[in-house]
């Protein structure tokens, strides 16, 4: 039997239901980042050692942030990476 406890919700609620809405959310945030930064990184032919530098973090630390699946970077890393890449970071609490 099909389970129908689901039916006619949004993605949200039922991320919210199961338990893993914030992390999702952050994990989605986190891809999105990191896909900005790689792609200027090859757009621009940008050396992973370059981009440690003008960030002035180290390659290990570098390589956290283009992991798309780790979310334990700072608000401030967070913040650098964003204006590395022209975005603005905007932070709401809802």
């Amino acid at each position: 039997m099909i389970d129908k406890k689901h039916i006619g919700s949004n993605f949200d609620s039922f991320l919210e239901e199961e338990g893993i809405l914030e992390e999702s959310e952050a994990v989605a945030m986190k891809r999105v980042l990191a896909y900005a930064l790689e792609e200027k990184m090859i757009k621009e032919n940008i050396s992973k050692n370059r981009v440690a530098k003008e960030l002035e973090t180290s390659r290990t630390a570098l390589d956290r942030i283009l992991d798309p699946e780790n979310t334990s970077i700072t608000l401030n890393t967070i913040e650098k990476v964003a204006k590395y890449v022209n975005k603005k970071l905007r932070l709401s609490f809802a």
